[in-house]
């Protein structure tokens, strides 16, 4: 986060924007979202703490790490998992490009948000970024501000046109204003780019089909390592809802602590692609004795789980989820997704007959009404008491049928 300051800092202040003012008074016009707008999640809190003892030793691994040139890639994920990950934002700033193996390109023109304005998502992507002010850190001042939600416009807005075949959804921007935040625009346009077409590639589809498949790996998993804790959720009917936003956002969206948000990134940014889920399902199991709890009941469970507190282990969660993902990983737990998803389908294609009888018994009632009741008494008796008649000379004449068939 220090990064954007020093970025930030540097901008004319008669030129702060990424635009002009007077392209920003016009899109402000043309785009306001009003504080009773905005998003409904608490402040993110940036609270700064004075770093532990073993958070000071975990840094001057990491610088020793910065000056030697016996690194790899493999010694900066080890870090980033390990207890503390990068410790603060001036070490991620450093070492969070070399995680993605990203160099920075300075003498790339960054286009202007004018030139961006005609894309297709602009209207989405600026009032996205609206709503989201409570993301960026307090206090700073209004140009300094808007200059940052520019930048964030800017940035979802390069990659997008670069990759047309990718799809803005809501809550990437949540995932894009902290790198912003960590490395400036430059270097979180790089990290970006590459984020979307790898770890969040399947996000960015047309369709959500792919998405909503791959949270079916958490009951997957959860059955593996807490078998009476799945039972109780899916006999709850919960669904996979709840996480869906932490597996867009790297629960970027869901977390009210800024210093939980980038720990999980340093995670995230060091493993697999799918590991966001190992880590939803390893927070499920740290709070089964909530869940149950809020008893059988899938609106308690759903609300519990989608409030993620502040005071929760997140070292605990990770180490924990490391370790589910040596055990089971994603090719030991398809064959149970593949079978959830089957029997989903199945109860789904279930409902939708029993729906189609419904209709074609009432439609088959409505048949028999019609041919038996004149057309001049169907027409003249619209209201309720005339379909009330209607109904009862329907009834008189299948009474009067069935009597002469005796």
């Amino acid at each position: 986060m220090e990064h954007y300051e020093d970025e930030i800092s540097s901008i004319d202040e008669e030129s702060s924007l990424v635009n002009n003012e007077s392209s920003w008074e016009r899109k402000s016009e043309d785009i306001r979202v009003d504080e009773e707008t905005d998003d409904n999640r608490s402040e993110l809190k940036f609270d700064k703490e004075l770093e532990s003892e073993a958070e000071l030793e975990k840094r001057k691994l990491i610088e020793e790490a910065l000056h030697s040139k016996q690194t790899n890639l493999t010694t900066w994920q080890n870090l980033a998992i390990s207890t503390f990950g990068l410790v603060a934002d001036d070490l991620r700033c450093k070492v969070w490009p070399l995680l993605l193996e990203v160099d920075p390109c300075p003498d790339e023109k960054i286009p202007s948000l004018e030139e961006l304005s005609t894309h297709s998502e602009y209207q989405q992507v600026v009032l996205d970024v609206n709503r989201s002010l409570k993301r960026f850190p307090p206090g700073i001042p209004y140009k300094q501000r808007v200059a940052l939600q520019d930048q964030l416009t800017v940035l979802i807005l390069r990659v997008i046109m670069k990759y047309p075949h990718l799809r803005y959804y809501q809550g990437y921007h949540d995932v894009a204003v902290t790198f912003l935040l960590v490395v400036g625009e430059v270097l979180a346009f790089r990290i970006m780019e590459k984020l979307s077409t790898n770890h969040l590639r399947e996000c960015m589809e047309p369709t959500m089909e792919k998405t909503s498949y791959r949270l079916n790996y958490i009951y997957a998993l959860l059955y593996k390592v807490d078998t009476e804790l799945h039972n109780f959720v899916d006999s709850a009917s919960v669904g996979t809802m709840f996480a869906l936003p932490w597996y867009l956002t790297w629960f970027g969206h869901s977390l009210n602590q800024y210093k939980d948000v980038v720990r999980l990134y340093d995670y995230f940014l060091a493993t697999p692609p799918l590991m966001p889920l190992y880590v939803a399902t390893s927070l499920v199991v740290q709070r089964r004795q909530e869940v149950f709890a809020e008893g059988c009941d899938m609106a308690s469970i759903h609300c519990l789980l989608s409030q993620i507190p502040d005071d929760l282990d997140f070292e605990e969660i990770l180490t924990r989820a490391g370790t589910f993902y040596k055990k089971y990983p994603p090719e030991k737990l398809e064959y149970l997704v593949t079978k959830r998803v089957q029997k989903e389908l199945d109860q789904r294609k279930r409902e939708e007959q029993i729906m189609r009888n419904r209709q074609n018994k009432n439609k088959g009632l409505w048949l028999r009404i019609n041919n038996s009741v004149p057309a001049w008494l169907l027409f003249n008796f619209k209201g309720k008491y005339g379909l009330l008649f209607a109904a009862a000379t329907f009834i008189q004449h299948m009474t009067f049928a069935e009597s002469r068939t005796y």
